[in-house]
């Protein structure tokens, strides 16, 4: 899959567990930075967004755990956006270990925004960034 956005990465010891694999969870983190980055080179800004009371969310995350990465592993996250719906978008993230590229991680992360009143509403700022 050829990936709109690329950000290369690396673990940390504190982010293992007692086994001295990366946690479940921290996968989550590194998907979350790699959004945020892909979206900040798009021109989105989530403090100037938030100020004009608009907030991205996640509603929906899918991981698939391929293989497990250790402390001091190299790794890269691939990163696609698509408009799902009127009012959602979806991202298509998937983790590689260097040097080898083998398959760490698979994700599909879905989200939308919200309004001040806290209801979905897909902004400009965002929707001008979907393809249809």
């Amino acid at each position: 899959m050829g990936y709109k956005f690329k950000i290369d990465l690396h673990v940390r010891d504190y982010e293992c567990d007692m086994q001295g694999y990366v946690n479940n969870a921290v996968y989550q983190n590194y998907l979350e930075h790699a959004r945020h980055e892909y979206l900040q080179k798009l021109g989105i800004n989530f403090a100037v967004l938030a100020k004009q009371k608009i907030n991205l969310v996640v509603v929906r995350v899918e991981l698939d755990y391929r293989f497990p990465l250790q402390s001091g592993d190299h790794f890269w996250i691939g990163s696609n956006l698509e408009r799902i719906s009127r009012i959602r978008f979806k991202f298509w993230q998937d983790l590689y270990r260097y040097p080898d590229d083998k398959p760490v991680l698979k994700s599909v992360v879905i989200g939308t925004s919200l309004n001040g009143k806290g209801r979905p509403q897909l902004f400009k700022e965002v929707d001008d960034l979907l393809p249809d």
